[in-house]
């Protein structure tokens, strides 16, 4: 059997990617052991299938990580992998982070099947959405008579590599993003300058399933939580999701309040349903927009009967929700959505007197 490691100078790059994506698949394995047995087991299927269609071609780096982590390549029903060949893929452990090698990767991966037939149709100048929250991809060059397509100005090199099911993979030249500027990712590892699609949104909502018809990308927040402390929060948000959804179809934008600790994810549905609702607001809050309010104001959550209190300490003026001290202001933005990370749950107490 080859070695997955087929270069010494990759094996560095595979145990830092190992490290990271592994922690992926724990968070979403452990969502999908109560939600669908036979899920686990196709996506292998698949992942497996992938990979061997990827080393037949030369993309050795990319199948291994597709083995690796599965659940990132294959995190939505449906999936388009646009593979980075070796040669530009492997030198991205020294160009930047391997946070910022996970989100470049995630920038490779629209949630959506789109054989090169499909890619085609689509007109020059058209987006594709990402896996990377607001980040899309453009179709920049469409010689459909040539069949050639270019997205970002990277010639699509290997159409249809591999198609099956709601999955397909092409290969392309390089990444969709410059490697160049590695000195300048901030805190939250944006570094990728995605094009600007003036009525991407539009036809996002008209064109797209149930779940993208809102505004509010609810998979992306949960993706973010996930990869970023709030774990147990995004399992529970994941499990009350469809509720969320029948009930606020429209919902166009919100503001979360994520705790780090979130230890009753074992609580019955219909009560885990309204702690995570008490957390939600149908409304974008910038952290600004919050400390602009008058003190005791009060702040409609997705839990109808319920709102949230908003007070500022005595001694330095933090604001605070319902008692709970805001700690982390605007850890994610976006135009949609904002969350801002609290040091605990909301309204344990309120929750379980009014559940009785």
């Amino acid at each position: 059997m080859a070695n997955s490691c087929s270069h010494w100078w990759h094996c560095p790059f595979y145990f830092a990617m190992s490290v990271i994506l592994a922690f992926v698949a724990i968070t979403t394995n452990l969502h999908e052991e109560t939600t669908n047995i036979s899920t686990p087991s196709i996506r292998r299927g698949l992942s497996l299938n992938a990979s061997k269609a990827l080393r037949a071609h030369g993309f050795n780096v990319m199948a291994t990580l597709l083995q690796i982590s599965p659940e990132l390549f294959l995190s939505s029903p449906e999936s388009t992998i646009f593979a980075i060949q070796d040669s530009s893929i492997s030198n991205l452990s020294g160009h930047l982070p391997p946070l910022a090698i996970k989100q470049l990767l995630q920038y490779h991966i629209s949630p959506s099947k789109l054989p090169i037939q499909e890619l085609l149709k689509k007109p020059q100048g058209s987006c594709l959405s990402t896996l990377v929250p607001n980040k899309n991809i453009e179709i920049t060059k469409n010689a459909g008579d040539k069949l050639v397509i270019e997205i970002n100005n990277v010639l699509v090199s290997h159409p249809d590599m591999f198609l099956e099911g709601p999955f397909s993979v092409h290969g392309v030249l390089g990444p969709f993003s410059s490697l160049g500027l590695h000195d300048h990712i901030d805190q939250e590892w944006n570094f990728i300058d995605s094009p600007t699609c003036e009525n991407f949104n539009q036809s996002h909502v008209l064109n797209s399933t149930n779940e993208m018809k809102n505004f509010v990308h609810w998979q992306r927040i949960i993706q973010f939580l996930s990869t970023n402390g709030f774990v147990p929060f995004a399992i529970g948000l994941q499990s009350v999701l469809d509720g969320i959804l029948q009930d606020y179809a429209d919902l166009s934008s919100v503001t979360i309040f994520a705790p780090p600790y979130f230890t009753i994810i074992a609580l019955p549905t219909p009560l885990l349903d309204r702690v995570v609702r008490l957390h939600v607001l149908p409304q974008r809050f910038a952290y600004t927009d919050l400390a602009s309010l008058p003190e005791k104001s009060s702040l409609r959550t997705l839990l109808s009967d319920e709102t949230l209190e908003i007070t500022r300490t005595n001694s330095s003026q933090l604001l605070v929700v319902d008692g709970v001290q805001i700690t982390g202001a605007e850890i994610f933005s976006s135009k949609e959505v904002m969350i801002h990370g609290i040091s605990r749950a909301l309204g344990m107490k309120k929750i379980s007197g009014a559940s009785r």
